[in-house]
């Protein structure tokens, strides 16, 4: 199999993270890929015509996009706990990646919205907006010792360790180990954890 990602990508790493608890990341072949706002990548868009990181590709070449759904497919194919089979607790691991996946989403359209909007062109009610999505997030899994102690390590968990290391590696300044004392403690225990530690991004 092969990944495309970015060492940057959060979403890249989610599936890093899944594959190495899975014990399958030597199974993957990890492809480097390169994919901005307003840049063409016809290559990609071949791939996938969304043009976003990360994608699996299979051995027979069929495509799976999506780092929740390709987390899905390696936790079946690796009999993985990462995501329940069915129950109560499979629909609220689920309905907490969402919200997760969407604080992502905000970020990294802050992260555009700085960095790759043209000069004077910043919307700052919108940008304000975004941040505001991905920061009530965090207050809310700050009161959820369901998540931060829980005793098995699943999609809810990676998903909020990707959240806080983007946090962490584009937005260094923005305080949320001081607001988030309980997030701050939940990140540094998990950065313990080999897969962790393993896909952290690089220096900003």
């Amino acid at each position: 199999m092969k990944l495309t990602f970015s060492p940057a990508s959060p979403f890249a790493r989610k599936v890093r993270i899944a594959a190495i608890e899975l014990g399958l990341i030597d199974k993957i072949e990890l492809v480097p890929a390169s994919v901005a706002p307003g840049t063409a990548n016809d290559e990609y868009s071949r791939i996938s015509p969304l043009k976003k990181l990360p994608v699996l590709i299979l051995d027979h070449g069929d495509v799976i996009l999506d780092s929740y759904v390709i987390v899905e497919y390696l936790n079946e194919i690796g009999g993985g706990r990462l995501i329940p089979g069915y129950g109560p607790r499979r629909w609220k691991l689920k309905t907490d990646h969402s919200l997760l996946n969407g604080m992502l989403d905000s970020m990294l359209l802050c992260r555009y919205e700085k960095m790759v909007r043209p000069q004077g062109s910043l919307w700052q009610a919108w940008y304000d907006d975004h941040w505001n999505r991905a920061w009530a997030g965090m207050a809310r899994f700050e009161n959820r010792p369901d998540v931060l102690n829980g005793a098995s390590f699943d999609i809810a968990q990676i998903g909020l360790v990707c959240v806080l290391g983007y946090a962490d590696f584009r937005f260094a300044d923005c305080g949320w180990r001081k607001a988030y004392p309980k997030l701050d403690a939940f990140y540094q225990r998990m950065l313990e954890r080999p897969s962790v530690k393993i896909s952290a991004p690089p220096p900003a």
